[in-house]
């Protein structure tokens, strides 16, 4: 139970179990940067002080490493630091680690405010995880959740996905969208890229990137590329590492168009090869946000995507901003690719990702963070 007799401080902490590669990772970092460009204090919380992200961590953020080996694990520890810290608030971001930071707040009797962010579909993970996980963790959330003191979700879809998952009123949990670094993205953007498809007089180049799982589903992008190539020359370029290699380059292999399909690994940086392409395409069969889709966007490329669950809809505005294909339909996906390369005035999706820039996230954040602007001060 929280004393509040205890007086917080004026620190805000985020807390996440490392920075390895991930999109709940890559927000938090985001997040933590541009609390601290406002003069706040912040603390970035984590089990263990690994990951690639570690080094865009800004040298104004303290990180603080509670030195365990797995969240579930590190729950006494983060109720140690929030007894001895008492930061004003905290965030947390992913459905166990969100459990262990309820409890450990509960357990610490800390004034903390604690805020709670989804970063994907709970019915989703729930039906990819296999044993008694599947049927504890919706209840634990349940019965952790309630405690806390707001509920977040990077969009419409998660937040509706998970109110009805846990039962919950759709009003208890609300809409922050991700924090997207446009400014900084879109000047790496424009770094020489010396590769021989990008050349100027070459066939447009469609480009997807993403972690080569499952979810992404890069062999309807394949596939509708060899539906595309039949009647228009072009070339298809896929950015990415991850576990289902060997099954994307199965399918890259079959194409009857094989050479005129690139991939190639993972890239630092992704936003010159995203600025040299004609169409980003976004295959996923589903999404939390799709935070790869504004940041194609912030580099001007126009854009493709599918009408997965959840996110992409929203960043298009229902396709306002970019075509939406049905999942997992190539010759659907290959017509939304062909009629974006024949559009004489594309949309100017710059303007549309300037919508999710740090700052506007921020702005958002805050107001569920410190809603009566008292706390960090």
């Amino acid at each position: 139970m929280q004393d509040v007799n205890e007086k917080p401080s004026g620190r805000l902490a985020l807390f996440i179990p490392s920075l390895n590669g991930g999109g709940a990772e890559r927000v938090m970092v985001s997040l933590a940067n541009g609390f601290a460009r406002r003069g706040i204090n912040v603390d970035l919380v984590l089990v263990r002080d690994i990951g690639v992200y570690r080094a865009e961590v800004a040298p104004e953020v303290r990180v603080v490493d509670l030195k365990g080996k797995r969240a579930l694990t590190s729950l006494f520890s983060l109720a140690n630091y929030l007894r001895r810290e008492k930061p004003a608030a905290m965030l947390s971001a992913m459905n166990y680690v969100n459990v262990v930071a309820v409890w450990a707040r509960f357990v610490s009797a800390s004034p903390t405010r604690l805020v709670l962010s989804e970063h994907a579909n709970l019915s989703q993970a729930v039906a990819d995880t296999k044993g008694m996980v599947s049927k504890v963790l919706p209840w634990l959330m349940k019965v952790s959740y309630s405690r806390a003191d707001a509920i977040v979700a990077v969009s419409d879809g998660v937040a509706d996905d998970l109110s009805r998952t846990l039962g919950y009123s759709r009003t208890a949990v609300e809409t922050r969208h991700n924090p997207i670094e446009t400014v900084e993205l879109a000047l790496k953007s424009l770094d020489p890229l010396n590769h021989p498809w990008f050349a100027s007089g070459e066939p447009p180049v469609i480009i997807g990137v993403g972690r080569l799982s499952k979810e992404k589903d890069f062999p309807t992008l394949i596939k509708a590329f060899g539906h595309l190539r039949r009647s228009t020359n072009a070339r298809l370029v896929i950015l990415g590492e991850g576990g289902e290699r060997p099954f994307v380059e199965s399918h890259k292999d079959a194409s009857e168009f094989k050479d005129d399909i690139l991939l190639a690994g993972f890239q630092g940086n992704p936003y010159n090869w995203m600025r040299g392409a004609s169409v980003f395409v976004l295959s996923s069969r589903w999404e939390g946000f799709g935070n790869v889709l504004v940041e194609a966007m912030a580099c001007g490329t126009p854009v493709v995507s599918t009408h997965c669950p959840s996110g992409p809809d929203e960043i298009l505005e229902q396709g306002k901003w970019g075509r939406l294909a049905p999942v997992g339909d190539a010759i659907a996906l290959a017509d939304a690719i062909r009629q974006t390369l024949a559009d004489k005035t594309p949309p100017d999706v710059k303007k549309r990702a300037d919508a999710f820039s740090v700052d506007h996230a921020i702005d958002g954040y805050l107001n569920v963070l410190d809603p009566e602007r008292s706390r960090f001060v």
